[in-house]
């Protein structure tokens, strides 16, 4: 839920705006081990000065919320915050048990040993300096055409941005089969909003921004920084009044446009697809699909407008940006102090090895997933979620037939949807092959442009073959999960399946608000206002009735009207239609995981523990998961973009909307977050 990322609409389905990476809880204990109570909840991280009708996040957590500090390397502190940092801590013990014997060469063990210490080595890179990146520049420099612009940005291995991309994915309208996806591009801010909007807050930010671009083309030697930097940063400015709103570009009905290679060029003549496709090694593709249209139509008009010399600036500026992590300290540090600092209000870079680590699941994810999972999965944990999971299909039924919105034509075709479900656990059943992937000691440059490309062929191998839909677009140690509309399955990956999500010791209570609100929320991406529009094999058309339709846009308008009243910093509110189908994931989601806690418990009582009822166990749980703390650049950032609502949004938003919360707890008229039964909006 809380963030992230790999997305242009259909791609959203995949991952991010159908993404669920949620944000954890932990309580101010020793080495950041949470304190939680026999049945899986911090008791002590309340706050019961506060009443729960006045605001639940922090009833909940509000005493972990006080006690618990921001660490200095990260922009923000949550449960997925912890999660995370258990996995890097688990894969740094996994990956200097490997390295620390010897390994044969080409082994798995030996390329996972070699890019992780490779990375590690700042003494070795401060010594090579520039050195492994001279060919590159070199490249860049040497640039003279249009044509010659357009192949280097059609190179995979390395990254000189462009203000379109690129990628292989299923075809939204046939998902048996892959396409080339079109996509705007081009920023180095993370969105359009940094370059347009003239409030006194990024006004600063884009002055840093330009600053951040004349100094590190001058640290990297490039002529006449400061005119350069200049030409940049307009060229970026140009591109953002060009690019789509998120808001948009959430609409999947507007961002498919198939076409064939001739049909393309005939579209977007300005632009040397062929240079491209022919540097991407794919010269031969003829299907295409263009996400945002006109936008990409007007980009490739800029494209040929834009001097081939800016364009030379702008790749140099992209390509160290990209590659400033693996080059000297000087140039990390400064483009720490703008994309950590600056945008994030992060005060510390991160330490070496938490950073290599993520370098290393961006490399070899599946390779060193494959020990995460030996070491710190259990198999009895999978049978568990999918029994859980099991429920929460039949709780999902129950509510589909109940409601009154949509017709029985409509609820047919759901129920169909809902029995086709694929479910994945933990981790996949094949392992990916890294056997023909080059990993050098001693040569980090080289060993990420050798696994960027390695992973781009592995994916364009494929362009002509039925699509795997057994590959997961996550990493078992990855703390986070997805609905993939492409192929109606939900996917739950190993590091997210531990407390206080899942805990098989825990509460049902526990388990039935943490997990159970995470797989409501996934399955609920089936029915939301973009799963309408992918049926039960995935093929995108819209499966509701018109009136079905219509119900549901009236329905989910007075949540969007709802959530847009949130006014997270002072004078920003929520932007609820950009959140809207987060939103309707975390209501209707969280409704059917108390449909499903109920089916467990099979007509039977359940017990009060230290006073709490399993009703409202089952409520703390779901706030529990959502305690953080963040900082205000950070916030900042995510209220232009991010297709999830503020933690304290993510607990105050739903549970005001659900009729079990007010008798749990007893909310009357007067409390804060009271809304009248007229309003609440009850979607399943």
């Amino acid at each position: 839920m809380n963030g992230l990322a790999m997305t242009s609409n259909g791609v959203r389905a995949l991952v991010a705006a159908t993404l669920l990476l949620l944000s954890l809880n932990v309580a101010h204990g020793e080495a950041g081990k949470p304190h939680r109570g026999p049945w899986g909840f911090d008791l002590a991280g309340m706050d019961r000065t506060i009443k729960p009708g006045d605001d639940f996040f922090r009833y909940s957590g509000g005493a972990w919320m006080t006690n618990t500090p921001i660490p200095p390397d990260r922009a923000s502190w949550s449960t997925f915050s912890i999660l995370r940092a258990n996995a890097e801590t688990a894969v740094k013990a996994i990956v200097e048990a490997v390295a620390s014997r010897p390994n044969p060469a080409g082994s798995i063990e030996q390329k996972v040993a070699d890019y992780y210490n490779s990375y590690l080595d700042t003494e070795a890179i401060e010594k090579a300096g520039f050195a492994p990146i001279r060919d590159d520049l070199a490249a860049i420099v040497a640039a003279r055409s249009h044509e010659d612009v357009a192949h280097l940005m059609g190179r995979r291995d390395i990254d000189v941005g462009g203000p379109v991309s690129i990628t292989p994915w299923p075809d939204a309208k046939n998902p048996n089969r892959y396409a080339v996806n079109i996509v705007q591009s081009g920023l180095s801010l993370p969105n359009r909003d940094y370059y347009l909007k003239d409030d006194a807050k990024f006004a600063a930010i884009r002055r840093k921004h330009h600053a951040y671009i004349e100094a590190l083309l001058s640290m990297g030697g490039y002529p006449q920084a400061a005119r350069s930097a200049n030409a940049v940063a307009a060229l970026e400015t140009k591109i953002a009044t060009l690019h789509w709103s998120a808001e948009k570009r959430a609409d999947r009905d507007l961002t498919y446009h198939p076409k064939s290679r001739a049909e393309l060029v005939a579209f977007a003549p300005d632009f040397p697809w062929l240079a491209t496709l022919s540097a991407a090694e794919i010269p031969h593709q003829d299907f295409f699909v263009l996400k945002e249209l006109d936008a990409i139509g007007e980009l490739t008009k800029l494209f040929r407008a834009t001097p081939v010399k800016t364009w030379r600036a702008y790749m140099a500026f992209q390509y160290l940006n990209a590659m400033a992590d693996v080059l000297p300290r000087n140039l990390d540090d400064l483009a720490f102090d703008f994309n950590g600092k600056t945008l994030s209000g992060q005060p510390q870079k991160r330490e070496r090895w938490k950073r290599a680590t993520v370098a290393l699941n961006a490399a070899l994810g599946e390779a060193v997933g494959a020990f995460y999972v030996r070491k710190h999965f259990k198999p009895e944990a999978k049978a568990q979620v999918a029994s859980l999971v099991e429920n929460l299909r039949a709780a999902y039924r129950t509510r589909i037939a109940r409601v009154t919105w949509m017709s029985e034509e409509t609820k047919q075709a759901a129920f169909r949807k809902l029995d086709t479900f694929r479910v994945k656990i933990g981790y996949p059943d094949t392992w990916r092959d890294y056997s023909t992937l080059d990993i050098r000691s001693g040569d980090p440059v080289g060993n990420r442009k050798r696994a960027r490309a390695w992973e781009w062929r592995r994916r364009i191998a494929r362009l002509d073959q039925p699509t795997d839909r057994d590959e997961w677009g996550m990493t078992p140690q990855t703390v986070n999960a997805y609905y993939n509309a492409y192929f109606n399955e939900i996917v739950f990956p190993a590091a997210i399946l531990q407390p206080p999500y899942f805990d098989a010791e825990a509460d049902p209570a526990v388990n039935y608000g943490g997990i159970g609100g995470v797989i409501g929320h996934e399955m609920g991406h089936a029915f939301d206002d973009q799963g309408s529009k992918s049926d039960e094999n995935g093929i995108q058309r819209t499966w509701w009735k018109a009136e079905d339709v219509a119900h549901f846009k009236t329905l989910v308008a007075s949540l969007a009207t709802q959530y847009s009243q949130f006014e997270p910093l002072p004078g920003t509110h929520l932007n609820g239609k950009l959140t809207l189908a987060e939103n309707i994931g975390d209501n209707g989601g969280l409704s059917v995981a108390l449909e499903a806690y109920q089916i467990s418990l099979r007509n039977n009582e359940p017990p009060v523990m230290d006073g709490f009822s399993g009703l409202q166990r089952f409520f703390l749980s779901w706030a529990q998961t959502y305690r953080e703390n963040i900082r205000e650049a950070q916030l900042g950032a995510n209220l232009t973009a991010d297709p999830h609502s503020p933690a304290e949004f993510r607990v105050n938003g739903v549970v005001r909307n659900m009729d079990a919360w007010y008798v749990a707890f007893d909310v009357k008229p007067g409390d804060k977050l009271y809304l009248a039964p007229a309003n609440r909006v009850r979607i399943w």
